[in-house]
């Protein structure tokens, strides 16, 4: 497996893997794939790659099966993990059958220190407190910010 930067001609794959970051409860229905095109989803993958947007992929067997990106979101237009237009906002995914084998956290590793040599101090995320890599982002140091029903705001400070 390698973790490298998205290449252009890639980026429409973001809108596949926003969807697999979207976390179901077991007493809920998956939506419908279409659901990443609704305005407050879409701003997560529009016009990707601004000056201040980056994007990783973890790459197995010629095969992208992970990603992890960041945003600087403004007011107007903000994401769920919005904490202010300074902060890049997070995002990341592992295709299920890949999950479980360390390559969220190499994903992780990998944008933190290019977050860190750009000298962000610090990201923010949002993440539903019952997902599984809610613990992850724990082990890392995210801290909560502020809580919205079973999601939780989490910021590290770089």
């Amino acid at each position: 497996m390698i973790i490298r930067a998205i290449d252009l001609s890639e980026i429409h794959i973001l809108k596949e893997f926003l969807f697999h970051a979207i976390f179901v409860h077991e007493d809920e229905q998956i939506p419908p794939k279409e659901i990443v095109n609704r305005p407050e989803l879409a701003c997560y993958y529009a016009e990707f790659v601004r000056d201040d947007d980056i994007c990783f992929v973890a790459e197995n067997d010629n095969q992208i099966v992970g990603a992890i990106w960041t945003r600087i979101f403004e007011e107007s237009n903000k994401g769920y993990g919005f904490v202010d237009v300074h902060t890049p906002e997070l995002s990341m995914s592992v295709i299920e059958n890949c999950r479980n084998h360390g390559i969220g956290t190499n994903l992780l590793k990998k944008m933190l220190a290019e977050l860190k040599e750009r000298n962000y101090t610090q990201v923010s995320l949002s993440v539903d407190t019952a997902n599984f890599a809610y613990n992850l982002y724990v082990k890392f140091g995210f801290a909560p910010v502020s809580y919205e029903g079973r999601s939780v705001t989490m910021i590290l400070k770089l």
